[in-house]
């Protein structure tokens, strides 16, 4: 059993930075790929990026490539995820998940067995 709970949300304008995070709690953290899916209003939760259990790969959507980096610290039990150059399109209830088992980053949400209550993100123009 993993409890995650985000932080970090808030308000922010175009062009600017955030950093997510999301602590775990219990202590196999490192047994998890780790994972960050986001929700805008009226569409589908969908997938940002994703993390292997040892930090070493990782993987996004395409919209967010080379402006959002997704990292970990197995020490504090915490992943992270940094956006930087938001738009307003970033406008999203952000939520981080856990996968058990295998350790590759998955895309697919019904693979992650742990999710987070989900912190506000909102870019304005």
């Amino acid at each position: 059993q993993v409890h995650l709970v985000e932080s970090g949300g808030g308000l922010v304008q175009a062009g600017g930075s955030l950093r997510l995070s999301c602590a775990a709690s219990g202590r196999t953290f490192s047994s998890y790929a780790m994972g960050w899916f986001r929700q805008a209003p009226g569409k589908q939760r969908g997938f940002v990026a994703a993390v292997t259990k040892n930090g070493a790969t990782t993987n996004y959507a395409d919209s967010v490539k080379g402006r959002f980096t997704i990292s970990r610290d197995n020490a504090k039990n915490t992943v992270y995820l940094q956006m930087n150059s938001l738009k307003p399109e970033d406008t999203a209830v952000y939520y981080c998940a856990a996968r058990g088992g295998s350790s590759y980053p998955s895309q697919q949400e019904y693979q992650y067995n742990y999710w987070g209550q989900g912190t506000q993100v909102t870019v304005s123009s």
